[in-house]
Protein backbone atom coordinates (compact mmCIF):
# COMPACT_ATOMS: atom_id res chain seq x y z
CA UNK A 1 0.00 0.00 0.00
CA UNK A 2 1.24 3.45 -0.85
CA UNK A 3 2.31 5.59 2.11
CA UNK A 4 0.34 8.82 1.79
CA UNK A 5 1.60 10.46 4.98
CA UNK A 6 4.04 13.25 4.23
CA UNK A 7 6.10 15.58 6.40
CA UNK A 8 6.92 19.26 6.74
CA UNK A 9 10.43 20.46 5.87
CA UNK A 10 12.54 22.79 7.98
CA UNK A 11 11.43 25.75 5.82
CA UNK A 12 7.75 24.87 6.21
CA UNK A 13 7.05 23.16 2.88
CA UNK A 14 4.73 20.18 2.79
CA UNK A 15 6.24 16.99 1.35
CA UNK A 16 3.91 14.26 0.07
CA UNK A 17 3.76 10.50 0.52
CA UNK A 18 6.21 7.90 -0.71
CA UNK A 19 6.86 7.89 -4.46
CA UNK A 20 9.64 5.28 -4.51
CA UNK A 21 11.06 2.97 -1.88
CA UNK A 22 14.25 0.93 -2.00
CA UNK A 23 13.99 -2.03 0.32
CA UNK A 24 17.18 -3.81 1.45
CA UNK A 25 18.94 -3.35 -1.88
CA UNK A 26 22.13 -5.36 -2.41
CA UNK A 27 24.06 -5.35 -5.68
CA UNK A 28 26.92 -7.72 -6.43
CA UNK A 29 29.25 -8.09 -9.38
CA UNK A 30 30.75 -11.52 -8.89
CA UNK A 31 32.52 -11.33 -5.53
CA UNK A 32 32.39 -7.53 -5.38
CA UNK A 33 29.58 -5.98 -3.35
CA UNK A 34 28.73 -2.55 -4.80
CA UNK A 35 25.68 -1.94 -2.56
CA UNK A 36 25.04 -3.66 0.75
CA UNK A 37 21.51 -3.84 2.23
CA UNK A 38 20.44 -0.22 1.69
CA UNK A 39 16.89 1.01 2.31
CA UNK A 40 15.48 4.51 1.78
CA UNK A 41 12.51 6.27 0.24
CA UNK A 42 11.86 9.24 -2.03
CA UNK A 43 8.85 11.40 -1.26
CA UNK A 44 6.58 13.28 -3.63
CA UNK A 45 7.80 16.84 -4.10
CA UNK A 46 11.15 16.52 -2.33
CA UNK A 47 14.75 16.92 -3.40
CA UNK A 48 16.64 13.88 -2.08
CA UNK A 49 20.42 13.67 -2.28
CA UNK A 50 22.91 10.81 -2.21
CA UNK A 51 26.43 11.76 -1.20
CA UNK A 52 29.65 9.87 -0.65
CA UNK A 53 33.25 9.64 -1.86
CA UNK A 54 34.19 8.03 -5.17
CA UNK A 55 33.41 4.32 -5.20
CA UNK A 56 30.76 4.62 -2.48
CA UNK A 57 28.01 3.05 -4.62
CA UNK A 58 26.09 6.19 -5.55
CA UNK A 59 25.96 5.69 -9.32
CA UNK A 60 25.28 1.97 -8.83
CA UNK A 61 22.18 2.90 -6.85
CA UNK A 62 21.00 5.27 -9.58
CA UNK A 63 21.50 2.49 -12.12
CA UNK A 64 19.33 0.16 -10.04
CA UNK A 65 16.59 2.78 -9.84
CA UNK A 66 16.68 3.53 -13.58
CA UNK A 67 16.77 -0.11 -14.68
CA UNK A 68 20.36 -0.46 -15.89
CA UNK A 69 21.11 -2.91 -13.05
CA UNK A 70 18.88 -5.51 -11.42
CA UNK A 71 19.54 -5.79 -7.67
CA UNK A 72 20.96 -9.08 -6.41
CA UNK A 73 18.68 -8.81 -3.39
CA UNK A 74 15.93 -6.46 -2.27
CA UNK A 75 12.91 -4.79 -3.81
CA UNK A 76 12.10 -1.57 -5.63
CA UNK A 77 8.65 -0.16 -4.91
CA UNK A 78 7.24 2.61 -7.10
CA UNK A 79 3.91 4.42 -6.69
CA UNK A 80 2.74 1.89 -4.15
CA UNK A 81 3.54 -1.29 -6.08
CA UNK A 82 6.51 -3.65 -6.19
CA UNK A 83 8.39 -3.10 -9.44
CA UNK A 84 9.43 -6.17 -11.43
CA UNK A 85 12.80 -6.25 -13.25
CA UNK A 86 12.60 -3.66 -16.03
CA UNK A 87 14.66 -2.35 -18.91
CA UNK A 88 15.64 1.35 -18.78
CA UNK A 89 13.08 2.30 -21.47
CA UNK A 90 10.33 0.62 -19.44
CA UNK A 91 11.36 2.55 -16.33
CA UNK A 92 11.32 5.74 -18.40
CA UNK A 93 7.75 5.02 -19.51
CA UNK A 94 6.76 4.83 -15.85
CA UNK A 95 7.80 8.45 -15.43
CA UNK A 96 11.45 8.26 -14.37
CA UNK A 97 13.94 10.45 -16.28
CA UNK A 98 17.66 10.94 -15.64
CA UNK A 99 20.79 12.75 -16.65
CA UNK A 100 24.25 11.20 -16.58
CA UNK A 101 27.57 12.00 -14.98
CA UNK A 102 29.17 11.95 -18.43
CA UNK A 103 27.10 14.07 -20.82
CA UNK A 104 25.16 11.86 -23.23
CA UNK A 105 24.01 14.27 -25.96
CA UNK A 106 24.13 14.09 -29.75
CA UNK A 107 26.94 16.52 -30.51
CA UNK A 108 26.08 17.03 -34.19
CA UNK A 109 22.41 17.78 -33.54
CA UNK A 110 20.96 21.12 -32.52
CA UNK A 111 19.80 21.90 -29.00
CA UNK A 112 16.19 21.72 -30.17
CA UNK A 113 16.63 18.28 -31.78
CA UNK A 114 18.47 16.95 -28.72
CA UNK A 115 15.69 18.09 -26.42
CA UNK A 116 13.06 16.60 -28.76
CA UNK A 117 14.55 13.14 -28.20
CA UNK A 118 13.28 13.38 -24.62
CA UNK A 119 9.73 13.12 -25.98
CA UNK A 120 10.23 9.71 -27.59
CA UNK A 121 8.35 7.88 -24.85
CA UNK A 122 5.31 10.05 -25.64
CA UNK A 123 5.28 9.42 -29.41
CA UNK A 124 2.79 6.81 -30.63
CA UNK A 125 2.24 7.51 -34.34
CA UNK A 126 2.94 4.66 -36.76
CA UNK A 127 5.99 4.47 -39.00
CA UNK A 128 4.02 5.19 -42.18
CA UNK A 129 2.44 8.39 -40.91
CA UNK A 130 5.77 9.51 -39.44
CA UNK A 131 7.53 8.98 -42.77
CA UNK A 132 4.87 10.95 -44.64
CA UNK A 133 4.40 13.45 -41.80
CA UNK A 134 0.66 13.62 -42.00
CA UNK A 135 -2.38 13.08 -39.81
CA UNK A 136 -1.60 11.78 -36.34
CA UNK A 137 2.18 12.02 -36.79
CA UNK A 138 2.02 15.71 -37.74
CA UNK A 139 -0.36 16.59 -34.90
CA UNK A 140 1.74 14.58 -32.43
CA UNK A 141 4.99 16.25 -33.42
CA UNK A 142 3.46 19.71 -33.21
CA UNK A 143 2.15 18.98 -29.71
CA UNK A 144 5.53 17.61 -28.63
CA UNK A 145 7.34 20.56 -30.18
CA UNK A 146 5.18 22.93 -28.12
CA UNK A 147 6.13 21.14 -24.88
CA UNK A 148 9.81 21.23 -25.88
CA UNK A 149 9.68 24.96 -26.57
CA UNK A 150 8.16 25.57 -23.14
CA UNK A 151 11.03 23.75 -21.44
CA UNK A 152 13.56 25.62 -23.57
CA UNK A 153 11.99 28.88 -22.39
CA UNK A 154 11.93 27.62 -18.79
CA UNK A 155 15.67 26.88 -18.84
CA UNK A 156 16.46 30.13 -20.67
CA UNK A 157 18.22 28.56 -23.65
CA UNK A 158 16.10 30.10 -26.40
CA UNK A 159 19.09 31.85 -27.96
CA UNK A 160 20.95 28.56 -28.57
CA UNK A 161 17.99 26.40 -29.63
CA UNK A 162 19.34 26.02 -33.20
CA UNK A 163 23.00 25.70 -32.21
CA UNK A 164 24.71 22.29 -32.59
CA UNK A 165 25.38 20.94 -29.11
CA UNK A 166 29.02 20.26 -29.98
CA UNK A 167 29.66 24.02 -30.11
CA UNK A 168 28.37 24.72 -26.61
CA UNK A 169 30.43 25.18 -23.43
CA UNK A 170 30.16 22.49 -20.78
CA UNK A 171 27.75 24.33 -18.51
CA UNK A 172 25.19 24.87 -21.27
CA UNK A 173 25.47 21.22 -22.33
CA UNK A 174 24.47 20.28 -18.79
CA UNK A 175 21.45 22.57 -19.10
CA UNK A 176 20.45 20.98 -22.42
CA UNK A 177 20.66 17.54 -20.84
CA UNK A 178 18.40 18.73 -18.03
CA UNK A 179 15.96 20.05 -20.64
CA UNK A 180 15.87 16.68 -22.38
CA UNK A 181 15.01 14.99 -19.08
CA UNK A 182 12.32 17.54 -18.17
CA UNK A 183 10.43 17.27 -21.46
CA UNK A 184 9.77 13.61 -20.63
CA UNK A 185 7.42 14.99 -17.94
CA UNK A 186 8.79 12.71 -15.21
CA UNK A 187 7.38 12.04 -11.77
CA UNK A 188 10.94 11.34 -10.62
CA UNK A 189 13.95 13.21 -12.01
CA UNK A 190 17.35 11.61 -11.37
CA UNK A 191 20.40 13.85 -11.73
CA UNK A 192 23.90 12.36 -11.66
CA UNK A 193 26.31 15.18 -10.71
CA UNK A 194 24.38 17.94 -12.54
CA UNK A 195 26.85 20.63 -11.41
CA UNK A 196 30.12 18.83 -12.08
CA UNK A 197 32.63 21.06 -13.87
CA UNK A 198 30.59 24.24 -13.41
CA UNK A 199 31.75 27.56 -12.03
CA UNK A 200 29.94 29.23 -9.13
CA UNK A 201 27.57 31.21 -11.34
CA UNK A 202 26.61 28.16 -13.39
CA UNK A 203 26.01 26.15 -10.21
CA UNK A 204 23.70 28.88 -8.97
CA UNK A 205 21.66 28.76 -12.17
CA UNK A 206 21.40 24.97 -12.05
CA UNK A 207 20.32 24.99 -8.41
CA UNK A 208 17.58 27.50 -9.22
CA UNK A 209 16.35 25.46 -12.18
CA UNK A 210 16.17 22.31 -10.06
CA UNK A 211 14.14 24.04 -7.35
CA UNK A 212 11.88 25.74 -9.90
CA UNK A 213 11.26 22.41 -11.67
CA UNK A 214 10.23 20.87 -8.38
CA UNK A 215 7.98 23.78 -7.46
CA UNK A 216 6.36 24.43 -10.85
CA UNK A 217 6.15 20.87 -12.18
CA UNK A 218 5.53 18.96 -8.98
CA UNK A 219 8.34 16.47 -9.58
CA UNK A 220 10.54 14.66 -7.10
CA UNK A 221 14.30 14.93 -7.55
CA UNK A 222 17.02 12.45 -6.61
CA UNK A 223 20.54 13.67 -7.19
CA UNK A 224 24.19 12.87 -6.67
CA UNK A 225 26.45 15.84 -6.16
CA UNK A 226 29.85 16.64 -4.64
CA UNK A 227 29.37 20.39 -4.24
CA UNK A 228 28.30 20.34 -0.61
CA UNK A 229 27.66 24.08 -0.40
CA UNK A 230 24.99 23.81 -3.08
CA UNK A 231 23.50 20.48 -2.14
CA UNK A 232 22.89 21.38 1.49
CA UNK A 233 21.03 24.47 0.30
CA UNK A 234 18.57 22.76 -2.06
CA UNK A 235 18.00 19.28 -0.60
CA UNK A 236 15.32 18.28 1.88
CA UNK A 237 16.94 14.99 2.92
CA UNK A 238 20.33 13.41 2.35
CA UNK A 239 21.67 9.87 2.27
CA UNK A 240 25.40 9.22 2.75
CA UNK A 241 27.12 6.09 1.44
CA UNK A 242 30.62 4.70 1.87
CA UNK A 243 31.98 1.44 0.47
CA UNK A 244 28.45 0.47 -0.60
CA UNK A 245 26.92 0.90 2.86
CA UNK A 246 24.66 3.60 4.27
CA UNK A 247 26.47 5.56 6.99
CA UNK A 248 24.00 8.40 7.60
CA UNK A 249 20.56 9.63 6.58
CA UNK A 250 18.49 12.68 7.49
CA UNK A 251 18.34 16.42 6.95
CA UNK A 252 21.48 17.86 5.31
CA UNK A 253 22.81 19.89 8.25
CA UNK A 254 22.81 16.78 10.43
CA UNK A 255 24.24 14.39 7.85
CA UNK A 256 27.22 16.58 6.96
CA UNK A 257 28.17 16.81 10.64
CA UNK A 258 27.97 13.05 11.23
CA UNK A 259 31.46 11.82 12.26
CA UNK A 260 31.23 8.89 9.84
CA UNK A 261 30.51 11.24 6.94
CA UNK A 262 33.36 13.55 7.92
CA UNK A 263 35.71 10.56 8.15
CA UNK A 264 34.56 9.21 4.75
CA UNK A 265 35.32 12.53 3.03
CA UNK A 266 38.50 13.73 4.70
CA UNK A 267 39.98 10.77 6.56
CA UNK A 268 40.74 7.08 6.32
CA UNK A 269 41.33 5.47 2.93
CA UNK A 270 39.65 8.37 1.11
CA UNK A 271 41.83 11.08 2.63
Amino acid sequence: MKDTEGYVTADGRQIGGTLMEMRNITLRFGGVVAIQDISFDIREGEVRAIIGPNGAGKSSMLNVISGFYTPSEGEVWYQGAKRPPMKPFEVARQGVARTFQNIALFEGMTVLDNVMTGRLTHMNAGIASQALWWGKARDEEMANREKVERVIDFLEIQNIRKTPVGRLPYGLKKRVELARALVAEPHLLILDEPMAGMNQEEKGYMARFILDARAERGISVLLIEHHMDVITGICDRMLALNYGEMIASGIPKEVVKDPRVVEAYIGGAHG
